[in-house]
């Protein structure tokens, strides 16, 4: 939450001229204070198809409002199918990908989180696993990715009922279900319980958006990603609707509204069991629960505010190729933070959607990743679409650190002890740090970070620190501090022309110093889009290659010796808009 006081910002208001303002703002307020936001950004790998405008795009949308760190953002060409593709190259030219270059940039141990930007096919056919053609043999994107250790094996493991461990079983003969944190290194047992050894771990998957067939728009996708940002820990007070009817898609979940709603309702959050296909006239849809095979959302006069997840029990509900039902990107384009739906026949398997339980998970301040892979045991089938870190409910403090500023020059030794103030009486048990986005060490409450800066190269970088409160769910938020090193008296110098904003139909001119350097070179994340030879020069490039919205380009001066001769500039932000945009 950023801020105290909001006005729900209506929907496809901010898709022009707003974008550049609002990101420029939210960028530098994160930078220079603490950052509200629900859920790790550190622990979040972006994976963006270079050959998509819109994956580009979106991608840079998000990692603006969510500060995903450069080290965390993949450029994985696609230039396949847009629906579908078969599990071989999926292992081959997706998962193995993303899993291989997570080792390779030595984010293993931080990494909890795969999120696609669009532009990547939503179904997998496995039926070459299991030796012929069988029907139905497809698989989602996020869910076999979510499965990752199952489904790299040939075999098909993870169409297993109780494939997902980390699902919160309800309690025999104890009612509730108990909410836990995830984390991509922890290993779960076969009754939910962490183990050292053994057990399974998983990936949380989630797609930003899927604009192609009956996806949503580009626009449509920044828009319920805005608004899923701004509903962290705004703590709602909205209704959440579990809607019954006697369709067979409604009638297989209603056994466990009754419990859902008791216990949504002992925490203090409104909830109740409507009738019909569709809450009606209301101004208040914090969640809902449907089954239905096909609904008309407007029809409802219904709003759905920032943070909601709505999700109906369907067949075909992600499917967004030829569908006849309605498809799951319908709720997200009237507001939803996250919506999900299987890729294929599942038959009314209630392992294959999620528990109304996720909805108790999500009140008690887990992400929207975390809710959802806590409500399906058997998730290999369901599509997930959304932003994975929306966390409308989550208790976020505020972190400080002294010793180390925003704009600090640092040479030599730096140390920071770190603060959080928490808003609902939480504990803090650890902290956090992150080095240029990689994690650094962590350090329990009252201790302090001690770093030696002559092992960096000169320039800029950023330190986080992430204050983890001592509950299961693990509750947590942060401070981003760029600083900069001057240890060598190396310098970079920049220049951009135009210097804030740029059209997609103009080219942006970047005119860069560094005395010592044998080149320059200039980065999209971790993308190198331009190299300028010597120790100056200018270079001028297409900014199509970027996507619009809002990019922060990073220049290099690298040296011929060692990489502590390199020199970091600080990062060149510049926003680009369409050519028919004001």
């Amino acid at each position: 939450m950023i801020g105290s006081a909001k006005t729900i910002p209506p929907l496809h208001s901010i898709s022009t001229a707003w974008r550049c303002c609002f990101f420029t703002w939210i960028i530098q307020l994160s930078l220079l204070s603490s950052l509200h936001a629900g859920g790790g950004p550190e622990n979040v790998f972006l994976v963006v198809n270079p050959l998509q405008h819109d994956s580009l795009t979106i991608a840079n949308h998000y990692a603006g409002l969510r500060q995903i760190p450069a080290s965390n953002v993949y450029y994985l060409e696609w230039s396949g199918d847009p629906f579908d593709t078969d599990i071989e190259t999926f292992r081959a030219q997706i998962l193995g990908k993303v899993l291989s270059e997570i080792e390779a940039r030595k984010l293993s141990r931080q990494i909890d989180y795969v999120a696609y930007s669009s532009g990547y096919p939503y179904a997998v056919n496995f039926s070459s696993d299991l030796g012929g053609t069988p029907k139905f043999a497809k698989g989602s994107l996020t869910g076999l990715t979510y499965l990752h250790e199952l489904s790299r094996v040939k075999g098909g493991a993870f169409t297993s009922g109780t494939a997902n461990n980390y699902m919160r079983l309800p309690n025999v003969p104890t009612p509730g279900v108990r909410s836990v944190g995830f984390r991509g290194r922890y290993r779960w047992g076969n009754g939910g319980q962490r183990l050292r050894n053994g057990g399974r771990s998983y990936l949380l998957s989630v797609m930003l958006g899927f604009t192609a067939g009956k996806g949503n728009t580009a626009d449509e996708v920044i828009d319920y990603l805005h608004r899923s940002a701004y509903a962290d820990g705004s703590d709602p007070a909205g209704k959440i609707y579990y809607m019954r009817n006697q369709d067979i898609r409604s009638k297989t979940r209603h056994g466990s509204f009754p419990e859902a709603v008791a216990e949504l309702e002992q925490m203090g959050i409104t909830a109740e069991i409507g009738e019909g296909i569709l809450p009606l006239s209301t101004n208040d849809v914090q969640g809902a629960m449907i089954g239905f095979a096909n609904f008309d959302w407007p029809s409802s006069q219904s709003q759905i505010l920032p943070g909601a997840i709505c999700e109906n029990f369907t067949s075909f509900g992600g499917v967004l190729k030829g569908t006849v039902q309605t498809p799951l990107s319908e709720f997200l384009r009237h507001g939803a933070a996250g919506s999900s739906g299987t890729v294929v026949e599942p038959y009314a398997v209630a392992a294959k959607f999620p528990h109304p339980m996720i909805q108790v998970h999500y009140a008690r301040g887990c992400s929207l990743a975390e809710a959802y892979y806590q409500s399906v045991r058997s998730p290999y089938q369901l599509l997930i679409v959304g932003d994975p870190l929306c966390r409308p409910w989550a208790g976020i403090p505020q972190v400080s650190v002294d010793g180390l500023k925003s704009g600090d020059n640092v040479a030599g030794a730096v140390k920071i002890a770190p603060q959080a103030d928490w808003p609902s009486g939480q504990q803090t048990g650890r902290f956090e740090f992150y080095l240029d986005g990689r994690w650094l060490t962590d350090c329990a409450p009252g201790g302090t970070l001690e770093f030696d800066s002559t092992r960096l190269p000169d320039g800029y970088h950023e330190l986080r620190a992430v204050a983890i409160d001592s509950t299961p769910i693990e509750n947590q938020g942060r401070i981003i501090i760029p600083f900069t090193v001057k240890n060598r008296e190396r310098i970079m110098e920049w220049l951009a022309s135009p210097p804030q904003t740029v059209r997609l139909d103009q080219r942006l001119t970047i005119s860069a110093r560094s005395p010592g350097s044998a080149r320059i070179s200039l980065f999209h994340n971790r993308r190198r889009v331009a190299t300028i030879e010597g120790e100056e020069g200018k270079m001028t490039f297409d900014v199509a290659a970027l996507g619009y919205g809002p990019v922060a380009i990073r220049t290099v001066g690298i040296s011929e010796g060692s990489r502590l001769d390199y020199v970091f500039g600080k990062p060149i932000k510049v926003n680009v808009l369409s050519q028919w945009q004001p």
